[in-house]
């Protein structure tokens, strides 16, 4: 059980680069040098990092084994769409403004969607120095997709750390191997074109008033519909509910709208069929992480 723990942790940690805000702009928007101002610092990257292995340890271990990140190219069915493995055509804007707040807007120097890949040769759960059993919880993972929109501000009225993103995953494959279980050919897509954000009447794309305070026949707006949002604040704060912990990581999930479809399931060999989840929303949801 102290090892599901400490999976959550890391999860809750891993998950906070993923969200997206009503600032939200996307990555081939042509007005995007007014998304952070007029003057800062602009850093151009191309890049593809390799990971050994990453272990987190307490009493036990959490170890994640055979890294790869970097362009779609990464992955065998990345390679076959024609992307190459270089995570690369990065633009990275990072302004001060003149209210103290620090803006960071990755966008792209072609004007594309980023396309990334990654794979994990295995993720274990290892005893400590009193045993030697292991289990492993995933392998084989493997996947890619596209990067439409990230943002990051730093609020210095509230203190909190706000990320914003739009993404897709195209192909995604992994084994639950403790669990007997095999995933292939999953993507994860934006639910605007079908799904009423805010509960209005009205879905992205037609509504008047522009969900994520955007036009919705804007360029942005069509973009972003096409892709995952995400919504997230990062901060220190308190423990919820009647917790009296203080000083904790605070996550808060705004929300999450994205769809959801697995195109095999495979339990003992054998594929049972494909799975779709539509119109997935997740919104108020809050995470307090801290040490015991």
């Amino acid at each position: 059980m102290k090892g599901l723990k400490r999976i959550a942790l890391v999860t809750a940690i891993a998950a906070a680069p993923f969200a997206a805000n009503a600032e939200l702009k996307a990555m081939n928007d042509s007005a995007m040098g007014d998304v952070t101002g007029q003057a800062g610092v602009t850093i151009e990257l191309e890049t593809k990092v390799s990971i050994g292995q990453f272990k987190y340890t307490d009493e036990g271990s959490f170890a994640v084994n055979d890294i790869v990140l970097g362009g779609a190219g990464v992955t065998a069915s990345g390679a076959t769409a024609g992307y190459n493995d270089l995570l690369d055509q990065l633009k990275i804007d990072i302004d001060v403004q003149d209210d103290g707040d620090a803006t960071i807007h990755v966008g792209t120097l072609d004007g594309n969607p980023i396309d990334w890949g990654m794979t994990v040769g295995s993720m274990e759960l290892l005893a400590g120095s009193t045993g030697t059993d292991s289990t492993t919880l995933i392998s084989n993972m493997s996947g890619y997709g596209e990067l439409a929109a990230l943002d990051l501000r730093v609020d210095t009225a509230t203190d909190k750390l706000n990320i914003a993103a739009a993404f897709d995953v195209k192909d995604m494959d992994f084994d639950v191997e403790f669990l007997g279980i095999g995933i292939r050919d999953m993507t994860i897509a934006g639910a605007g074109g079908n799904f009423d954000y805010d509960g209005d009447g009205s879905v992205m794309g037609a509504d008047p008033d522009g969900e994520f305070g955007l036009d919705p026949t804007s360029q942005e707006a069509q973009v972003l519909a096409g892709f995952a949002n995400v919504n997230l604040d990062v901060y220190k704060g308190n423990g919820l509910g009647a917790s009296t912990a203080t000083d904790v990581l605070r996550v808060d999930v705004n929300n999450v709208y994205m769809d959801v479809a697995i195109g095999e399931t495979i339990i003992g060999g054998t594929n049972i069929g494909t799975i779709g989840i539509d119109n997935l929303a997740i919104t108020d949801t809050k995470l307090a992480v801290y040490g015991h």
